[in-house]
């Protein structure tokens, strides 16, 4: 992701310009559109191409694990092996692949015996469902641990960044195996029996969730510390102004620029936590269809998954640019100057 922000929360309160705002950022889209779109192909090409090469140099035989018991029937073998087209050399399967994807044929599962686009619309929604969940709780949780711990409860910063440490090196998968334990078997707080109720969302999301939200905190702290030192806070709070409001008006607004801009990586990595957070909590999404076509080296089914996450990836980076671009002029500014 190329990041439109190096740092952005030094230089004073951020206000627009009537005069050239409108124009500026006209511009500044139509750039960063036309840059994405060019990036997304190449992005989504090296992903493809990529998991194509890595599945076929795993060990294991596709055929074998597709007939289990049946491998050595050599009728059988030739007849599935004739079926999915793999008596083909590889460069014409890779081919093949490539200049299906624009017409949005991804071709059928071997697993499954269905398209794969069908296949991928059935499971992205639950999903999508996670990921925005834990992206919207690891957001709050950043402003709440960022405001909590830089005004009236300063003196538990050590605290909490010690906390924060322990989670950001704990794996999601790791958290939520905790999370379950705690929560749901032993507490008996949230039942994830129907994993379709809201409350059986609660513990995958906060596993996502925690780590991201610390993370983000981090980020957020900073870059409003540093705005806090700079004359504009210094001024305002000369003025009368308490350092809550000054803080919560001005600084983390501040902070709030550098954050969007790393939520497009983090979003992006959300689909790929989540796959794993489903397998824990048993939740229908992504992740129980790419378990089961990594089993048996599913070729068309795992690269479908590959192109939905690497979309995923760009789209969000790319919403959270253009985010970025209407929160902060100055990044307007930067990207018509670049142009």
């Amino acid at each position: 992701m190329q990041h439109l922000v190096a740092d952005t929360a030094l230089s004073g309160p951020l206000e627009q310009s009537p005069e050239t705002d409108s124009r500026a950022r006209r511009r500044a889209l139509a750039r960063l559109i036309s840059t994405r779109i060019l990036g997304a192909v190449f992005v989504l090409w090296a992903a493809v191409t990529l998991t194509f090469l890595a599945v076929h140099a795993t060990p294991g035989d596709t055929v074998s694990l597709l007939l289990g018991q049946n491998r050595d029937d050599p009728v059988l073998r030739a007849r599935t092996i004739e079926r999915w087209g793999l008596d083909h050399p590889l460069w014409y399967q890779y081919l093949l692949y490539l200049v299906r994807i624009p017409t949005g044929d991804l071709g059928v599962s071997y697993t499954f015996s269905r398209p794969v686009t069908d296949l991928l619309a059935e499971s992205i929604g639950p999903t999508l469902q996670l990921a925005g969940a834990a992206t919207l709780g690891a957001v709050i949780i950043a402003y709440l641990i960022t405001f909590a711990t830089s005004t009236r409860l300063k003196a538990l910063r050590p605290v909490s960044q010690f906390i924060e440490l322990i989670l950001l090196s704990a794996p999601s998968f790791w958290i939520g195996i905790v999370l379950l334990l705690v929560f749901s078997f032993k507490l008996g707080w949230f039942s994830i029996v129907d994993p379709n109720s809201p409350q059986a969302l609660v513990l995958p999301a906060l596993s996502l969730a925690l780590p991201i939200g610390c993370y983000l905190a981090q980020i957020l702290r900073d870059g409003a510390d540093r705005a806090m030192e700079q004359p504009f806070a210094l001024t305002s709070r000369s003025r009368g102004l308490s350092t809550t409001r000054v803080y919560s008006a001005h600084a983390l607004k501040h902070g709030t620029v550098p954050v969007i801009t790393v939520l497009g990586l983090i979003i992006g990595s959300l689909i790929g936590g989540a796959v794993v957070v489903e397998q824990v909590f048993g939740r229908a999404g992504l992740g129980q269809i790419a378990v089961q076509a990594v089993n048996v080296k599913d070729v068309p089914l795992i690269l479908g998954v590959t192109i939905v996450a690497t979309g995923a990836f760009v789209i969000a980076s790319t919403l959270v640019d253009v985010a970025a671009l209407a929160i902060d002029p100055r990044l307007r500014a930067a990207s018509t100057a670049r142009s």
